[in-house]
């Protein structure tokens, strides 16, 4: 015998394979001179139509068997379990008869054409011709309806993302299953979160952040297969289900190898998910900007004007981007110095690193003054002091404050839809609940495809999404309450706001850069003197130091 099944639902006790088998050994008990022997050749969870017959093991097997004389027939349930492939099938059951070996099938006996037989062989190429053309036709409906399905926003199985896992979702399919749903897990949806502000605030790759993570104990431990990879990261960043948006089609098969496509062709469901969003819409979309600009610079495609972006953001030189020496107009890159040195009384050696800027140019070899290099902690020292004077006159204009209560509002409304909508969002957890507890007696009499056990245990997590839904309400309640209390003034606004000076000063160099990135076009530097151009006009804010030019540019 030769089973198949296409799917692992199937290899339930109760699914296609047990009546497959019984069939198959009914069919050989009713022919008088054939034996059954005690070899089974099974092939699970694997396509008849998209593996080829030298990738399916089970295949190979049976020819090799049939080659060494082992059995005379071959008995399946359908011709379909042997394969749906037009061409590579027909030759399959021809190689088996050139070794002796008949098919028969459940349905329509022998399959076997004899090898003189031309018009038996064009039958069989016709019979899995067909068997083909169905599996296409039925590939596209599928294709079809889950791109419905996805529309509407429903989960179409598989394995859950990472930071969710599945749950059953208490409600039954038409064919009778238990139909199941996403749920974020709280530690995973965290380490999701910062994997965001990596890469939108720091600017870091998918490698860089598959490193960090590495490093972390507690994020190392919580990585899917034990360690976190570049290939994880981007799927992580590029997937739109953490803003609660499923998503289909999101890559195809080309030749068997399959290939990302551009979100332009991904079908996405219309409305977000509020119960698994983990992302905003603002974070993502804006990290999808980011990485889409970086992709460009590692082209080396000219970026649309006005926008800069940190190709790789690490080292010790928050300047790397926007330092040019100022006398030969040449990039300023990393030339850090690097100290050795042995402590005489413990013979423990000991190593330093000093941040250094040194002109490119100069270092390959071209003419050049006197000055080649600069200690980082020498110029960075006078930039973060104009810079951080800079947002201190920032913070203090009126205009901004005005800004900032503006900005007040709209975060206010957001939150208030927020609020509505978990209130809906109760409602059809109640209504839910409702439906369910009264589908109990129908379970305990097993008229219900759910046993009482099941659906008890159902009803239960999502009284607990009750609970979690009704306390989150009232917090954000009591939130909106204080904000509307101690927000009416700006002075009350100007006294809540952190110093912004303060912040810059002590943030990261990673950081630092990217701020300073978005600020400053160029920094060129010379031993006596730095000029510092700014992206945007600072006369209204250092007008002791402001020359303002036709560009928008300020020195």
């Amino acid at each position: 015998m030769l089973l198949r099944v296409s799917s692992n639902q199937q290899l339930e006790a109760d699914g296609d394979l047990t009546v497959q088998r019984q069939i198959v050994k009914e069919y050989i008990h009713r022919q008088a001179d054939w034996s059954l022997d005690s070899k089974e050749y099974f092939e699970g969870s694997s396509s008849g139509y998209k593996n080829s017959v030298k990738e399916r093991d089970v295949l190979q097997e049976a020819l090799q068997d049939a080659g060494n004389g082992e059995y005379d027939i071959l008995a399946v349930y359908k011709d379909d379990r042997i394969g749906r492939r037009m061409w590579e099938i027909g030759a399959y059951v021809m190689q088996l008869k050139n070794y002796g070996v008949d098919i028969y099938t459940v349905k329509d006996g022998c399959i076997s054409p004899d090898r003189d037989d031309i018009m038996g062989q064009m039958m069989l190429a016709l019979r899995y011709g067909n068997a083909q053309k169905s599996s296409a036709d039925t590939g596209v409906r599928v294709k079809d309806t889950a791109q419905k399905l996805v529309q509407k926003g429903k989960f179409m199985g598989g394995c859950a993302p990472y930071g969710y896992q599945l749950a059953l979702s208490g409600e039954i399919s038409k064919h009778g299953r238990a139909l199941h749903e996403l749920v974020i897990v709280p530690k995973q949806a965290a380490v999701v979160k910062y994997i965001y502000e990596l890469s939108l605030y720091k600017e870091y790759g998918s490698r860089k952040i598959a490193q960090i993570l590495n490093e972390h104990a507690v994020f190392r431990h919580l990585a899917p297969k034990t360690v976190w990879k570049s290939g994880t990261i981007t799927s992580i960043l590029t997937n739109p289900v953490y803003t609660g948006h499923m998503a289909y089609k999101r890559r195809e098969s080309v030749n068997g190898a399959y290939h990302r496509l551009e979100s332009k062709d991904w079908i996405i469901s219309l409305h977000a998910n509020e119960d698994i969003r983990v992302i905003d819409d603002e974070t993502w979309n804006r990290t999808q900007e980011k990485r889409r600009l970086r992709g460009n610079k590692y082209m080396k495609k000219k970026e649309p004007a006005g926008e800069r972006v940190i190709g790789r953001n690490d080292g010790m030189l928050a300047l790397a981007d926007v330092a040019y020496c100022g006398y030969c107009k040449g990039r300023l890159v990393n030339g850090s110095k690097y100290n050795y040195w042995t402590i005489k009384n413990t013979g423990e050696k000991r190593s330093g690193r000093i941040p250094v800027y040194k002109c490119r140019n100069a270092a390959q070899g071209m003419a050049h003054a006197k000055e080649k290099q600069y200690r980082a902690d020498k110029i960075e020292s006078v930039v973060f002091a104009v810079i951080a004077e800079y947002i201190d006159k920032l913070q203090k204009n009126e205009d901004i404050l005005t800004e900032i209560a503006r900005s007040y509002e709209t975060e206010k409304k957001r939150k208030e839809n927020e609020l509505k909508k978990e209130e809906q969002k109760l409602a059809e957890l109640n209504e839910k609940i409702a439906v369910m507890e009264n589908h109990i007696p129908d379970a305990m009499t097993g008229d219900y495809p759910l046993t009482l056990e099941e659906l008890t245990e159902i009803i239960k997590k999502q009284k607990q999404r009750q609970r979690d839904c009704l306390a989150w309400i009232s917090q954000k309640k009591e939130e909106l309450e204080y904000s509307l209390a101690s927000w009416d003034e700006p002075e009350d606004m100007r006294r809540q706001i952190p110093a912004w000076r303060t912040v810059f000063l002590d943030a990261e160099t990673s950081v630092k850069r990217v701020f300073l990135n978005c600020l400053i076009d160029r920094i060129s530097v010379k031993k006596e003197e730095m000029v510092i151009r700014f992206q945007v006009s600072l006369d209204e804010f250092l007008p002791q130091s402001g020359i303002g030019d036709d560009s928008g540019v300020s020195e």
